[in-house]
This record gives structure tokens, sequence and C-alpha cells, in this order.
């Protein structure tokens, strides 16, 4: 639901009447429409219509009814839904900021932000954390280590919060950098506060108005590295570009392939949670067999005994590297299926 959704919304809820819009030269396929040309306020016998500006945008208002009622409604609603653009002006920075990253701010009240608090032409990204406890003090902190005074960080609910971080000219601007940018945090509210915090990375955006973008990825990160059990506070969205990809694939579909795909034997391996974090590990650890036998404080053969157990099940040999892949694919559909 848009802004204007929204006060269309309200509207109707505080005066109980039915109300609509639609954009000024168009005309929808459903709902009710005006068929005259006016100025003002015009009714055809059923319901009164009135011009409106939203966000510089011209609407055309329907109000169900043609009555004295309906008219006086008419003539102050376009001052009303005009002042909640206004409000954009009396807000904090932090409100604004926060309206900014829900995709609710218009693209005036972005450049009014931009402006006033000197962030155009300014790549930033975001960093979302999951705060189990102590959200006021981890703020201060996210606060006092931002990397320059244009860092501001927002509250978004009871347990996350959000670090918009902009960049300098003299700053680097990269991948690796922003998240080492995110362990540092992480590492310094854990020494600070006593705090294990997730910490989701969104991708560097050029402008603030698309900073909504790196907020909702950054988002979807933690949501997906709490699906898949990822190891480690900090998650970036490059881990969860194949899971995104796929999670956009209709339910109905996922489940098709998978079914095409999968036999019984391939469905034990899949519900034995000890297999697959081995074979997690194994992924994570690059196909590297000491590496994950140490990782896993498991014994060399063992991990190969159950790395042959998932060949005999699944005809994948996750050693090869093209075999890896594939059972990756298939863990994230089992992993999207089953939540």
């Amino acid at each position: 639901m848009n802004e204007l959704q929204r006060v269309a919304k309200q509207i109707s809820e505080r005066l109980g009447i039915a109300f609509s819009y639609y954009a000024e030269n168009s005309r929808p396929s459903a709902g009710v429409v005006c068929d005259r040309q006016f100025e003002g306020v015009i009714d055809d016998g059923s319901n009164t219509f009135f011009r409106f500006l939203f966000k510089s945008v011209g609407y055309i208002g329907v109000l169900a009814g043609a009555g004295e009622t309906e008219r006086n409604y008419a003539a102050l609603l376009p001052s009303y839904i005009e002042s909640f653009v206004e409000k954009e002006a009396e807000l904090s920075k932090t409100e604004h900021l926060k309206r900014i990253l829900q995709g609710e701010c218009s693209s005036m009240g972005i450049y009014k932000y931009a402006t006033k608090y000197s962030v155009r032409d300014a790549a930033c990204f975001t960093l979302v954390l999951r705060v189990p406890r102590l959200m006021k003090e981890t703020l201060a902190l996210l606060e006092q280590y931002g990397g320059n005074s244009l860092d501001t960080a927002v509250q978004m609910s009871a347990q996350t919060c959000v670090l918009v971080r902009f960049l300098e000219g003299n700053e680097e601007d990269s991948y690796r950098a922003s998240v080492d940018y995110a362990e540092f945090l992480s590492q310094s509210i854990k020494e600070e506060l006593g705090l294990d915090v997730a910490v989701g990375v969104g991708p560097t955006v050029r402008e603030l108005k698309d900073v909504a973008l790196s907020y909702a990825q950054a988002e979807n990160t933690l949501r997906y590295a709490d699906v898949f059990d990822f190891p480690g506070n900090v998650h970036s969205y490059r881990e969860c570009v194949l899971i995104k990809m796929i999670e956009d694939v209709p339910e109905a579909k996922l489940l098709e392939y998978f079914s095409q795909i999968t036999d019984e034997r391939f469905k034990e391996v899949f519900e034995d949670e000890e297999m697959l974090e081995t074979a997690e590990a194994f992924l994570q650890s690059s196909l590297n067999v000491s590496e994950t036998s140490r990782n896993l404080y498991m014994h060399r053969n063992t991990l190969l005994y159950r790395l042959d157990k998932i060949e005999k099940a699944t005809g994948l040999n996750i050693r090869l590297f093209s075999d890896a892949v594939s059972f990756r694919v298939l863990t994230v559909l089992h992993r999207l299926l089953k939540k």
C-alpha cells in the first residue's frame, strides 16, 4: 500500500464515507469515472468528484453520494490531503530517514532531506542490525562509531535498527569495504555491550533516493540467514543472490522441480540434519576436506564416509565443483519449500 492509498484509507475510516481516486487524464478500467470536464466540484447524481494534488500529481477524488455533505467534504479534502505532504518538513532527522527507508517519502521529501543534511550525490549503503536488547545503548554506540558525521542510525522496530553509512569522496566504495565495516561494528558492539547482533549488509547505491532498495536487500539477507542457518553474525546480500532468484519462482513450480529431481533416498539425506550440516560445512570450506574436518572437529575418515553416503543417495559427488553447485541449488529448494 503506497502513501496515497494509506491517506485514502484513513479518510474513509475517519469520515465514514467511501472515498476513492484515480490519476487525472487517465481512464481506469475499474471503479467510478467522471465522463465530463469540470472545475472544482461536480456530481453525476450518484457520486461527487473533485480535483486534488498529491506530491505535484493531479488526481480526481470520488465520494460515494451526491448530497450537500459530500460536496462539503469535496471542498475541504484537497487541502487536507495536501497537508500530508507538508508534514515531511516537520519530521525529525531520524523519522524522516525512516520514512525514506520504508519507501514512504516523496521525491521532494527525499530531496529536502538530502539538501538539509548535505548528503546530495553521496553514495551510501545500509546495515540492518537485529539487537536482542539494549537498543538505546546500541544506537548511541552506532552514532559514536559512525565513520563520519553524515552516518545516521535509525530504530525501525523493538529489536531492529539500521545504520545508513554515507561514503565521502576519499572513502573506498567496494563490496569488501562494506562487509569489513559491518564486521568492525559487530565486534565493537560485542566488546562494548556484550551483545551478539546479527548484521545484514545491503548494496551500495549511488543516491539517497535508492537507499530503500539497499535496506530491503539487507533486511531480506537477515531473513535468509535465519532460514538457512548461516554461520557467523554478518551476512551480505551477495550471499543470497541464488536464494533470491529461486525464491522468486512460484512455489508450485519449485515443488514440481524438486519432485522431478529427487527420489526417496535423496529425500532421506535432506531430512537428516546432521548430513546437511556436514555438507554445508564442506561447501563453506571451499570443498576442502582437511579444513572441514578441523572446523567440525571430525575425523577425516568420518567426513569422507558421510560425503560418500551423500553421493550414493543423491548421485552427486560434492567434492566436484559442478556437483557441489547442483547440491547447493537443491538444498536451497528444500529449505524454501520446508519454511
